[in-house]
């Protein structure tokens, strides 16, 4: 599930390909053509049902204090009605304001009806009018800060029982799609295997695009929206923040604006362009983003952590050259891949392929093969370090971005030395390291 947090600008093959061409691959459509696709195994699927909601709880049982008794196999953890209320609220706040008259209106790959679908973009607005109510809410007294730090547990029930509802729905709904809108895993009939990896790919309901939905409103939004609920807390539990938890949420937050601004990018990802939506990315958008992502801040509330003040210079130096790093290479990226001609853009070296598509060979990855997520690394880790070394729970989310993006980048070069051969093997030849300098 690390893999949904960590994709933005990521492209679906290598991220520094680009078409000579004023194009993106957006416009274009579906580059490569539809693919078969791995099915997974029905034991391993029915497992992760059962097991990520568990290791999420255990997880948090792990940020209580030493002393504290483990509170997983209580009924008052695992469910209440106002926490099923508060993810149905969530849901349907965000469905209406993904309508709002603001942002823009981006015209996207063509669609199984011939034309091209259109996208809203206006997660940030979403997300300031959600934040802004929420405030407004609790300045009446209408909620309590602490609610969601409270209700973890029944909430992350509640969106396990949301999401097996939802996931149902797009099942049901991929039977009136066109067989060219549905993923390809080899085999049919395997309700499991479509039922939790999702058999259409760009499904929607009215002008909502459900993928989109989920990924940004209900995924980047609800992580956002929980870490202000746990900032809130503090505040109200001790007047001020501590600088600890101060730095981790700040930090997240930022993160997560830059998503919502940059919205359009999560539709250049691959699991966007190529893969299907079932339970098991709605499950992660609903559940594991909002609270794996958030281990951080839960943990310094339940086991607070006083930062050294000569800590926080390297630190926050760490999270802006990650910010940086991650930041400009997918400018870099998406701005020659959309433009080559551009001043900004064309005097960066190129290596030609056979397929009409150049390499990159300068600037950010003339420097390192995958710069973009070296950055994200880099941003995981400092978000990480507030919470000090007495416990391994609040680095989960670093070692788990580090083995996806680890497994990721394997997984392209593997494709693009099948697709560029010579040409690649050229590119690995003069760019030498995939992840960490002189190291990896």
């Amino acid at each position: 599930m690390e893999e949904v947090k960590s994709r933005k600008k990521v492209d679906a093959n290598a991220d520094h390909l680009t078409a000579d061409s004023k194009t993106s691959k957006l416009e274009n459509g579906n580059v490569e053509g539809k693919k078969v696709h791995l099915a997974w195994n029905n034991t391993y699927l029915l497992l992760l049902f059962l097991l990520l909601p568990v290791i999420i709880r255990l997880c948090q049982d792990g940020c209580l204090p030493p002393d504290s008794p483990w509170s997983i196999l209580s009924y008052e953890a695992l469910w209440d009605w106002d926490a099923l209320y508060l993810v149905l609220a969530h849901t349907v706040l965000q469905a209406v304001l993904y309508y709002l008259p603001a942002g823009k209106v981006l015209e996207g790959k063509i669609g199984h009806t011939g034309k091209r679908l259109r996208y809203n973009i206006n997660a940030l607005h979403a997300f300031i009018t959600t934040t802004a109510l929420l405030g407004l809410l609790y300045h009446n007294g209408l909620v309590r800060a602490s609610f969601i730090f409270h209700k973890t547990g029944p909430i992350i029930s509640a969106t396990v029982v949301v999401s097996l509802i939802l996931s149902y729905i797009w099942y049901l709904k991929s039977f009136w799609a066109s067989e060219k809108e549905l993923v390809d895993y080899g085999e049919k009939g395997n309700f499991l295997q479509d039922f939790f990896q999702g058999r259409e790919i760009d499904p929607r309901i009215g002008k909502i695009d459900i993928k989109q939905f989920c990924m940004v409103r209900i995924g980047f939004i609800g992580w956002g929206l929980v870490n202000v609920s746990f900032l809130m807390t503090d505040i109200k539990r001790n007047g001020t923040p501590s600088l600890s938890l101060l730095l981790v949420v700040t930090f997240q937050l930022l993160y997560v604006l830059d998503t919502c601004i940059d919205e359009e990018s999560i539709l250049f990802t691959k699991e966007y362009t190529e893969d299907g939506i079932g339970f098991i990315m709605t499950l992660g958008e609903f559940m594991w983003i909002p609270f794996f992502s958030t281990l951080q801040a839960y943990y310094l509330l339940h086991r607070p952590f006083q930062l050294c003040y000569w800590a926080v210079p390297p630190i926050l130096l760490l999270y802006l050259a990650g910010f940086a790093i991650y930041y400009l290479s997918g400018e870099q990226k998406d701005g020659y891949r959309l433009n080559p001609k551009d001043p900004a853009y064309s005097h960066l070296e190129t290596i030609e392929t056979g397929t009409g598509k150049n390499l990159l060979v300068s600037g950010w990855f003339g420097w390192l093969r995958h710069p973009n997520y070296l950055g994200d690394i880099m941003m995981h880790l400092a978000w990480s370090l507030p919470c000090g070394f007495s416990s391994w729970i609040p680095y989960c989310s670093f070692v788990s971005c580090l083995n996806i993006l680890r497994k990721r980048a394997e997984e392209t070069e593997k494709e693009c030395a099948e697709k560029y051969g010579l040409a690649w093997k050229e590119y690995c030849r003069r760019v030498k390291y995939k992840l960490l300098p002189y190291v990896y």
